[in-house]
């Protein structure tokens, strides 16, 4: 904002200069090519910075603290004019996620990807895998996965499928041929697996019970929790733990990098003992596989509850507690929490994960494809700074952090399901590549504007995630540090922390170990470094983030933070 009243200031005195020096005489034509130069050299500046910034330190480490963007290929992106997402879609934008080239900016700079389910199914998301070793026509063949993954690949990024192993749709094979069975039977006689092996892949009973349906044509009833079309699989069963180790195997070999496990506190309904050797089995086996494949689990309950998962070995669990329209970073980013308490929660989650498995890694998100977008989390005249600061609040925790597509876009859509799942918002409706999105979406209207729109507006929510991201990547500690508030820097509406990754890089590595401050209030915070010992030697401004046009200043000791701004802070002594 200085530089630009300056430069207004200074252009404003040259028009002075020219009139004042030339009398009576005719103003002199103006030099053409002395602007274009001086406009052309200001443009080198500005993609100089551009690219210096993009950079940051360095090359983002290649290791399991990643970035994800989770895509449902249904509505990303359409690349043969049929209105439905596809493989070769994300291929096609896949430079769009990472290009794969540290030196440049114009990407957004995740390197991992999360799939939504690809396999044949019966339904526009498919969660009801019919074929799990294949994927669905509408998105393409076994060959357009194995280019996706080869292209990922050579960007820097990893591929995760999403795997339903809670349950299958009701057309699988497995499920016909033992439901045929049972309807086969004479009367009073009971199943025999030596008979149809798949009566025991499901859970059959002669009774009714809660969260059962029963077999049409047959008095048996199966479990089926979430929907009659997907039936509940029985995974105490060695023959179907040994199918979903040879699922897993099928798509490693393909490249797959891991698996995001769907449901698992479903696994055994009620039962998180049961679930968790469950999904131990699981795990054991991706591992045997490939000991560095990276999986993370959905297990939608309070942390106390999820945390007990870790137990099974799992790299990773979703951290329920910080997401959705009630979660920690939007009350926060709402100003309706105190802001260490944002850094406080992440402590005391560290110490709780850890106590299951050391080796944890987090999984922060603040939205998915079940839950009302974030934009709509936000009104009045800060709604638009909300939306950016919940984005970076997430981006700042550790672990692998994941997005949820057009989030980086303040894409809308709350209600039912389908809206949720809009067409990501490249541009205009009908222009190539758009998706038409889920039969029964509602009609909706998107607030800030598409990517084409967003993309050369430096205050946009586009720009300021970009920007986040690039800052994720370029800093070490930010996604394995472990967190250190400075209280005697913190206040009602700020906090400043350290987070120290030194353990989990190479010695040397730059920032590595950085402070951060945050400022939640209406008014700026100026914070005093020297108040607090923990702050000697961060005297680096190293980079900010900013909702709006008022700077962060560092002078001596004297740390000015506006409100909704972040401050990285680096010890360069």
């Amino acid at each position: 904002m200085k530089r630009r009243f300056l430069a207004g200031i200074l252009a404003g005195m040259a028009i002075c200069c020219t009139v004042a020096g030339c009398g009576k005489k005719a103003a002199e034509p103006v030099d053409n090519k002395a602007e274009e130069a001086v406009e052309e050299k200001e443009e080198k500046k500005t993609e100089e910075a551009k690219t210096e910034e993009s950079k940051i330190y360095g090359d983002p480490i290649d290791d399991v603290y990643r970035t994800t963007y989770e895509i449902f290929v249904y509505s990303f992106y359409d690349s043969d004019g049929d209105g439905i997402g596809d493989l070769q879609g994300v291929i096609d934008k896949l430079d769009y996620i990472n290009d794969g080239d540290p030196n440049t900016n114009d990407d957004l700079g995740c390197n991992q990807i999360w799939l939504m389910p690809i396999c044949p199914s019966t339904t526009y998301h498919k969660y009801d895998v019919t074929d799990y070793c294949n994927v669905d026509p509408e998105y393409g063949t076994l060959d357009d996965y194995k280019k996706l993954v080869e292209e990922a690949h050579k960007r820097g990024i990893r591929v995760i499928n999403d795997t339903v192993m809670n349950h299958s749709s009701s057309q699988h094979t497995w499920f016909k041929e033992a439901t045929e069975y049972l309807k086969s039977l004479p009367e009073g006689a009971e199943p025999n697996a030596e008979e149809c092996p798949y009566i025991d892949y499901y859970h059959f009973s002669k009774e009714p019970q809660s969260g059962y349906e029963q077999v049409p044509g047959a008095d048996w009833y199966y479990e089926c929790q979430f929907w009659s079309e997907m039936p509940d699989l029985n995974l105490d069963s060695e023959a179907v733990q040994k199918e979903f180790a040879d699922i897993a195997k099928f798509w490693i070999d393909l490249g797959c990098d891991g698996f995001r496990m769907d449901a698992v506190t479903q696994f055994t309904t009620d039962d998180i003992t049961m679930s968790t050797e469950q999904l131990s089995k699981f795990v054991d086996a991706v591992k045997a596989i490939n000991p560095d494949a990276y999986i993370v689990g959905e297990a939608w309950t309070a942390s106390g509850g999820y945390a007990k998962y870790y137990a099974s070995g799992i790299d990773s669990l979703f951290d329920f507690d910080f997401s959705g329209s009630e979660g920690i970073i939007s009350k926060c980013a709402k100003g309706k929490a105190d802001p260490v308490r944002y850094v406080q929660a992440q402590i005391d989650e560290d110490e709780l994960y850890a106590s299951y498995n050391e080796n944890y890694i987090n999984a922060p998100f603040y939205t998915n494809h079940d839950m009302a977008r974030s934009a709509g989390y936000y009104t009045g005249k800060k709604a638009k700074d909300g939306v950016k600061v919940s984005g970076a609040l997430n981006l700042l925790m550790s672990g692998n952090a994941f997005i949820y597509y057009g989030e980086e876009l303040g894409m809308k859509g709350s209600g039912k399901d389908e809206n949720k799942r809009a067409p990501m918002q490249w541009a205009a409706e009908g222009t190539e590549g758009m998706t038409k999105g889920p039969s029964g979406m509602d009609s909706l209207k998107m607030s800030y504007g598409s990517l084409e729109e967003q993309k050369d507006d430096p205050d946009s929510i586009y720009n300021y995630y970009k920007k986040a991201i690039h800052i994720r990547n370029g800093f070490p500690a930010i996604a394995r540090g472990k967190c250190t508030i400075l209280e005697g820097l913190s206040g009602d509406r700020n906090v400043v922390w350290i987070k120290d990754g030194t353990d989990k890089v190479p010695e040397g590595t730059k920032g590595a170990k950085v402070l951060i401050a945050f400022n939640n209030g209406d008014e700026p915070a100026e914070i005093d470094l020297s108040k607090d010992q923990g702050a000697d030697g961060y005297r680096n401004l190293a980079t900010t983030l900013v909702t709006g046009e008022e700077d962060i200043t560092l002078e001596g000791d004297i740390l000015t933070v506006p409100s909704f701004g972040i401050a990285i802070l680096t010890d360069e002594s």
